[in-house]
Parts: structure tokens; sequence; C-alpha cells
């Protein structure tokens, strides 16, 4: 299954320059799975993730944005936010904090790079969406801090959050626990399910 994986992470400070190769090995990884990686079309680690996924020669996965800007125009002149790493990007014109929410609900599963404030709200969401989450240790920032945070704060599905100091490897498993909550889902690349629909109607 092409999933939606969403890398979230800081578009400054502190773990942009310590973390952006991390964070590009990520995108990477999920492209050359054949996963579509979801940001939110910003600079910084998702900025680099997305630079990961689009490095990838041949067939990959997709890049999409979701943008807090309710147009290219605005995306491009008002919040000066990259466009040229991604397939698609979807203009929520929900500024960043309901894009933050869109991002993840629309995502299979979030992984952690880094991050801040903005960061911490997207896993909050994430776990609050029972979604997929991973988190790259010693990526710094909330990314570093998520295992305190658990350790203290009750949160639904904390005791399966993925934990993993390496890019790939977190990729993996972050794919490898889709594929068991996804387990007896049939589906088909073509349109035989449509099709099975529509001779199964009256």
């Amino acid at each position: 299954m092409r999933y939606q994986i969403c890398i979230s992470g800081a578009a400054s400070g502190d773990t942009v320059q310590a973390a952006h190769q991390l964070a590009f090995d990520l995108g990477k990884a999920i492209a050359v799975r054949g996963k579509t990686l979801m940001t939110g079309a910003t600079i910084g680690l998702p900025w680099y993730a997305a630079k990961g996924a689009f490095s990838v020669d041949g067939k990959r996965g997709l890049s999409v944005g979701f943008s807090p800007a309710s147009s290219f125009r605005e995306h491009v002149t008002v919040y000066k936010l990259p466009t040229v790493e991604f397939d698609y990007i979807n203009f929520t014109s929900m500024e960043y904090v309901g894009r933050d929410v869109h991002l993840v609900r629309s995502s299979d599963a979030v992984i952690t790079v880094g991050g801040r404030m903005g960061s911490l709200h997207e896993f909050s969401t994430a776990l609050e969406s029972k979604k997929v989450c991973g988190v790259l240790l010693g990526s710094g920032g909330l990314a570093d801090y998520i295992p305190t945070l658990l350790d203290n704060i009750d949160a639904p599905g904390a005791k399966e959050v993925i934990f993993d100091t390496d890019p790939e490897r977190l990729v993996d498993k972050v794919i490898a626990a889709l594929d068991a909550k996804n387990a007896g889902f049939e589906y088909y690349p073509d349109d035989r399910h449509i099709s099975a629909n529509r001779s199964g109607r009256g």
C-alpha cells in the first residue's frame, strides 16, 4: 500500500542545522520504499525531508505538501515557502495551526525529527488521532524529549510509539506497524474493487 507518512520537524532553530541530514534521509527512505511523503510544505526539517524524497531518481513515492496558505501566490509571497520539492501542494487556507491538524489527519503515520512547539502540536494530534507514531532519537529538540514526556503524561497509544536512532530503520519499523494495522484489508491497484462494488448493486 502507498502509505502517506508525515515528517514533522522544526522549520527553524538549532535542530535544523543539527538534524537536516537525518530529515533528508527520512524523506529519501520513504520515497525509495514507494510511499508518499507528507510535510507542511515549509522550510527547515520538513523541507530537507522533501528534498530527500525528491532526490530519488526513477520510480519513487510522491512528495505532498500541506500549505497554510489559500493559494500558490499566498504560499510564495506571504508565507515565503518552497514549491519545487513537491509533486502536489494542498493549499489548506487554514494558517499554521489548522494546517497541522489537516496534515496529520490526512496521514497514516507521523515521524518526528527534531522539532519545536509546532511539532509537539502535530505529535499530540497524531496520538489523539490514533496514528502510527515514530520518533527519531538523537535528532534533538522535541524528538529527544518525547520519551520523558510520555513517561510523565498519560497519552493514548504512548506504548505503541516507535523509537529509533537510524532513519531507514525507523521508516521500516513504521511501515511494518502500518502493515500490521492494515492486515486483512484487501487493496487492488486497478479497478477490480470498483467493478466488484458495481456488480453488487441491485
